[in-house]
């Protein structure tokens, strides 16, 4: 596709994934994320900034910025979130609790909030946000993450209802469990938490899916590059997993 593409958390993980898969689609790229040391490593020809998608100011820079460099912008992937505490909800840190919603949800809802105005000047755009299947199905000692995620859920099919008349598609992708730095943590925390091996763990999350494995972020990449395109200029307000077919969310092992 061509266009020009704002990913937010882009620099790693699921989100640098996407920026490589637009970029070799032959988008502009465009990536912001709180980590500096990582933006510095992506390509030179990738747009790069700084920014904490919670708070509003630095989000309003971005998109003032990209707006007088770009022009316009054709699509936005709200990709940013975090993984929030592993723990029984009583045991749940309030602070903990508005992290991971301030994250996951507010900071989807801020991207969305500063992108629409430049996709209504233009009657067209696409927002992918991305969810997860904890969004789907729940997610037993992670209440916030999945509370989250099943928001981001809410605010995606809201925005396709709201924008369709103005010529702006909403998305929502679900990750199942996704390869890579960002998972095994996941995978260390509720083996500590459940008193199991990392690898049982993992083995039950694989085996809780149709095809028995893990997703990769090149998975969720392409997924996101066919939403923002004109192949998919019919689709919107839909939820889609790409998660190996999600069979037993909670596997007991």
């Amino acid at each position: 596709m061509t266009g020009r593409v704002l990913i937010t958390a882009g620099a790693l993980g699921v989100g640098r994934a996407m920026a490589e898969a637009f970029d070799a689609a032959g988008a502009q790229v465009w990536v912001a994320d709180v980590d500096a040391k990582a933006l510095a490593e992506c390509p030179a020809q990738w747009r790069r900034s700084v920014v904490d998608v919670t708070d509003e100011a630095a989000v309003a820079d971005l998109f003032q910025q990209l707006e007088s460099d770009w022009g316009g912008l054709d699509a936005l992937c709200a990709n940013a979130g975090i993984a929030g505490p592993t723990a029984a909800v009583e045991d749940v840190c309030v602070n903990d609790w508005k992290d991971c919603i301030a994250v996951n949800l507010e900071g989807a809802f801020l991207c969305a909030k500063h992108a629409v105005p430049l996709f209504k000047r233009q009657a067209s755009g696409a927002i992918v946000i991305t969810s997860s299947t904890a969004g789907q199905y729940g997610y037993p000692n992670r209440a916030p993450y999945a509370a989250a995620k099943w928001g981001v859920i809410g605010l995606g099919k809201t925005l396709a209802m709201e924008l369709g008349p103005h010529g702006i598609r909403c998305n929502i992708i679900c990750p199942g469990a996704v390869e890579g730095a960002r998972m095994e943590g996941v995978l260390q925390r509720e083996a500590q938490a459940k008193g199991m091996t990392r690898d049982q763990v993992y083995d039950g999350y694989a085996s809780g899916t149709s095809m028995g494995r893990f997703v990769e972020g090149r998975d969720i990449a392409n997924m996101a590059v066919f939403l923002a395109s004109d192949a998919a200029r019919l689709v919107s307000g839909q939820v889609i997993a790409v998660d190996g077919h999600t069979v037993n969310p909670d596997p007991k092992l």
